[in-house]
């Protein structure tokens, strides 16, 4: 297997049906993420879950890179791949939804977190230096309306939004860039080599975090938390991107990140069979709007010849 082999040159028709597949297979690994973490909480600080996990991740990619000799990012390159560890890796789901999940219920925050589909395809419009129709951005804005309208409503009524649903609504910014900037550069390094090579720029930093969490606050978990931190290392943090990029590499991102769609419905699935916590009417329509204004902007997007 070398290096590039993430990267496969075929028909265009089998390349879509594959970058869907990859992307389906990185959705649902993610999208354990959310009721995951909230078992960790129990017993584990947020900051350590955040970094503990990608510093798991980062020793299997650095396992994984020497192993296999892959080749290093060259000049730009690892600019981009500080980009890429900041949105996925430093800033965005592991610090951000760590926090916000210490308050806010996984399912509520399953919902705000399905605005990230449309945000991925903003990301991807402007990072390409495409020019998106009218209603595009319409939609775009309605999706973004409509998850902050339900964060509010799920606080007792048109409200300020909770200091939550502000780290979750930063955490889909962060992971948007991050996820569109890597989709272009696995299409250079392979999808593997991306995540990889990120969570090794990060692990200084992560290291750092994750030994001053065990200072301020030592973990005092049961081994149902820890097998829980042990998922959001190796299969969330890690295992998952080698699918989610590498479907987005095949592409094009627009498309694949459609299936993100899926990705809030399962969380909150999964929510309801591991936290029992209960779908009321709120979260089940409030689902419902942002996906299809989500949906209905990324659709607009890849309508555009």
């Amino acid at each position: 297997m070398s290096p590039q082999s993430s990267v496969i040159v075929t028909p265009a028709r089998v390349l879509s049906r594959g970058g869907l597949g990859w992307g389906f297979l990185g959705v649902m690994a993610f999208s354990f993420t959310v009721p995951v973490t909230k078992v960790a909480l129990v017993g584990l600080s947020p900051l350590f879950i955040g970094s503990g996990r990608a510093v798991i991740a980062a020793l299997l990619a650095a396992i994984t890179l020497a192993t296999l000799r892959a080749r290093r990012p060259t000049g730009v390159q690892w600019a981009r791949v500080a980009i890429v560890a900041g949105g996925v890796v430093v800033v965005g789901f592991p610090l951000l939804t760590s926090f916000a999940l210490t308050t806010a219920p996984a399912g509520h925050s399953a919902v705000v977190i399905g605005l990230l589909p449309a945000a991925t395809a903003v990301a991807a419009v402007l990072r390409g230096g495409e020019r998106p129709t009218r209603r595009f951005w319409i939609f775009a804005g309605s999706g973004a309306v409509a998850a902050m309208l339900f964060a509010s409503v799920q606080h007792g009524g048109l409200a300020p939004l909770a200091w939550s649903d502000l780290l979750l609504l930063g955490a889909v910014v962060a992971a948007a860039v991050g996820y569109a900037e890597g989709g272009l550069l696995a299409r250079e390094l392979g999808s593997w080599q991306t995540i990889s090579w990120a969570l090794v720029v990060a692990a200084p930093l992560m290291v750092a975090l994750t030994a001053l969490s065990v200072v301020q606050q030592p973990p005092t978990a049961a081994i149902g938390s820890w097998l829980a931190f042990g998922y959001l290392g190796v299969v969330s943090m890690f295992l998952g991107f080698f699918a989610w990029y590498r479907g987005l590499a095949i592409g094009p991102i627009a498309r694949v990140s459609q299936i993100q769609l899926l990705q809030p419905v399962l969380s909150i699935v999964w929510a309801a069979f591991i936290l029992r916590e209960r779908l009321d009417w709120a979260t089940v329509l409030g689902g419902l709007a942002v996906i299809l204004c989500a949906g209905l902007a990324v659709r607009t997007r890849l309508d555009r010849k």
